[in-house]
C-alpha cells in the first residue's frame, strides 16, 4: 500500500504510525513483519519516541549540526545535506507485526524525515507473511 504524506517544512518529521497500522490491518495478515519504504534520496523513515515531542525536534536539530544546510557541499541542486541526512537515519524500517497489529514499543511511533520539503512523499507497506 501507498501512502501519500504532504510535508510543509524542508526539515521534518511526521509520524506516520497510524496509517502503517491501518495498511496492516487492512492487509488482514495476522503474523509476520510490515516492511515500510521511502522511495526518496531526501526523505527517510525511522522509530522512535513519541511521547515528548521535544526528542523529534532535538533529532531535526542533531542532522542539522551533523550536515549542514549552508555546508560547502558539490552538488548543484543544493540538497546534499538532506542526500546525507537520508542515508544517515535510512530508508525503511521492519516492524514485526502479531494478532494484526504492529509490534512497535510503548513510546515507539514511526516517523517520516522529511529534509528536503516540502513536498508530496510517497511511502510504501508491504505486510509479509510469517512462516507457519
Amino acid at each position: 500500500m501507498r501512502l501519500e504524506i504532504r510535508t510543509t517544512r524542508r526539515e521534518e518529521f511526521i509520524e506516520i504510525t497510524e496509517a502503517v497500522a491501518r495498511a496492516v490491518a487492512e492487509s488482514g495478515i495476522q503474523k509476520g513483519a510490515a516492511l515500510v519504504f521511502c522511495p526518496h534520496t531526501t526523505a527517510a523513515v525511522t522509530i522512535n519516541e513519541n511521547a515528548d515531542p521535544d526528542v523529534v525536534r532535538d533529532m531535526v536539530d542533531g542532522l542539522a549540526r551533523i550536515a549542514p544546510e549552508d555546508a560547502r557541499w558539490l552538488h548543484r541542486e543544493g540538497n546534499s545535506d538532506g542526500h546525507l541526512k537520508t542515508s544517515l537515519v535510512g530508508p525503511s524500517v521492519l516492524i514485526p507485526v502479531d494478532h494484526g497489529c504492529l509490534m512497535t514499543g510503548a513510546w515507539q511511533g514511526i516517523y517520516l524525515c522529511e529534509f528536503d520539503g516540502p513536498r508530496l512523499r510517497g511511502v510504501d507497506v508491504t505486510v509479509l507473511p510469517g512462516m507457519t
